[in-house]
């Protein structure tokens, strides 16, 4: 609670801004096998390793830090100014321009005792918090989606080609049709979902099935739509390429899809396939 109230009022302002470090660059979907250690110095912890792809990392005013101890994975709350801590800007992006994303790097940071999450012992703790993060996304990438189609309409309506509006087309109109279908199927399983975590019945391999399926058609339905601008479907005024570009690298962050289906094989079979 002294955490939450040292940091969260802030956040929620906007006063403050934070990140979440977990992501290695050797140790994306496999978290377990990060490098990043706290070692106990008296009643001090000190933190040696590094994070990679890191959200707000670079502008960051306190970072939750992940590392393997001698019990287990645990987090840590470290303020960005604490010595030994810096972060580097990851430049030349081609996806998710708009954010900021950078490397942390911890040399020799120490840390009080009370730094140190009580209560998020092993994995747990950050895979749970991975969770929500995806379960956001199953709503996003719809947005994403939708966005798309509104613009391919719209655009299909007043572009004409051989004399009539590019909409009139039996094969124009079977791609959107294709491409609605699927939206509206995402947006249900969304809802579905939601509806399950308001009752507190929504379990892991749920979200991702929700993950996985709304990503994969959210890119398949921008690139679609993608065909029906044209040449005018890669430049800023329309949002599909900027969708299309993002959605890459949504495919693969909170849990690539390979990593979503053996969540789901496992669920299925019972047997687990990631080693």
């Amino acid at each position: 609670e002294e955490q939450k109230q040292q940091w969260l009022p802030g956040m929620a302002e906007g006063n403050l801004i934070g990140c979440f470090g977990l992501t290695e660059a050797d140790f994306g979907s496999n978290p377990g096998g990060m490098r990043t250690r706290a070692k106990k110095d008296g009643t001090d912890w000190v933190l040696n390793g590094s994070k990679m792809w890191i959200t707000n990392g670079p502008i960051a005013d306190v970072a939750i830090v992940w590392a393997q101890t001698d019990d287990k994975v645990r987090g840590f709350v470290v303020p960005t100014e604490t010595p030994g801590f810096s972060a580097n800007t990851v430049k030349k992006k081609l996806s998710l321009r708009a954010s900021i994303t950078g490397e942390l790097v911890l040399e020799d940071v120490r840390l009080p005792a009370e730094a140190m999450l009580p209560e998020a012992r092993g994995l747990s703790g950050p895979l749970g918090c991975l969770t929500e993060a995806r379960f956001g996304i199953i709503f996003g990438a719809m947005g994403a989606a939708r966005d798309c189609i509104e613009s391919a309409v719209e655009y299909s309506k007043t572009r004409e080609v051989f004399d009539k509006p590019l909409g009139a087309y039996q094969l124009t109109q079977a791609k959107l049709a294709n491409m609605a279908l699927e939206l509206g199927k995402g947006q249900l399983l969304a809802l579905h979902l939601g509806r399950l975590k308001d009752k507190g019945e929504l379990r892991g391999e749920q979200v991702s099935v929700g993950k996985l399926n709304n990503v994969r058609e959210a890119i398949k339905i921008a690139r679609e739509c993608r065909t029906i601008l044209g040449a005018n479907g890669i430049t800023l005024e329309y949002p599909v390429l900027r969708h299309a570009n993002n959605l890459e690298s949504v495919l693969t962050y909170e849990g690539t899809s390979e990593v979503h289906q053996l969540v789901i094989g496992q669920a299925l079979t019972g047997s687990s396939a990631f080693r």
